[in-house]
């Protein structure tokens, strides 16, 4: 039985480069993928993502503009470290003071509020987040509003789709033992 994977594309394509998520799994979309990956445009619903992920998966992998401090464009490939749950204690998670959960804004929620929300979640149903999260996201040129992308993080759409098929089947290696396509992973 394949594992469950979840591509999940975030953003808002009305800011500009913010909407390098939604671009990039319309793209990933077009390909064949293999069976028990689901590839979803999530845009700005954020709470949506956190009930989705109730369902089970073994690997989600956040598509998303991100701010790093590269050069417009610079793909990175983000392992997320895992999210406490709310029995660890308050404060824990972003937005999180004395006795409050995840604070719930379903315009502004980001990966981080997402994955707080899906650690309540979880501890409330008795759900099973999942067990491998990445983030495979873009630096961008412009979030401002406006639609479309800058030219440099439109241009690293077809990169980004190559890096999340690698991610679901690693390119075999060469001669020499190493993969015959790069994986650029970003601590």
């Amino acid at each position: 039985m394949n594992p469950k994977v979840l591509i999940a594309g975030i953003g808002n394509v009305f800011l500009g480069d913010d909407g390098f998520g939604v671009e990039t799994v319309r793209a990933l979309s077009a390909h064949p993928l293999p069976d028990g990956v689901e590839v979803v445009d999530f845009g700005v619903r954020g709470v949506h993502l956190a009930y989705q992920l109730l369902d089970g998966y073994d690997t989600l992998v956040l598509v998303d503009a991100t701010a790093r401090g590269g050069a417009p464009g610079t793909l990175y490939l983000i392992e997320a470290e895992a999210r406490p749950g709310p029995a660890e204690g308050p404060g824990d998670g972003p937005g999180d003071g004395p006795g409050e959960g995840p604070v719930l804004d379903g315009h502004h929620m980001s990966p981080d509020t997402v994955l707080a929300l899906l650690g309540a979640l979880c501890a409330g149903t008795g759900a099973t987040p999942p067990r491998c999260t990445l983030v495979l996201g873009c630096e961008p040129a412009c979030v401002e509003e406006g639609i479309g992308l800058s030219a440099p993080v439109a241009a690293a759409v077809p990169e980004a789709v190559r890096m999340a098929l690698d991610l679901l089947d690693p390119p075999a290696p060469d001669e020499a033992g190493a993969p015959r396509r790069e994986l650029r992973r970003t601590p």
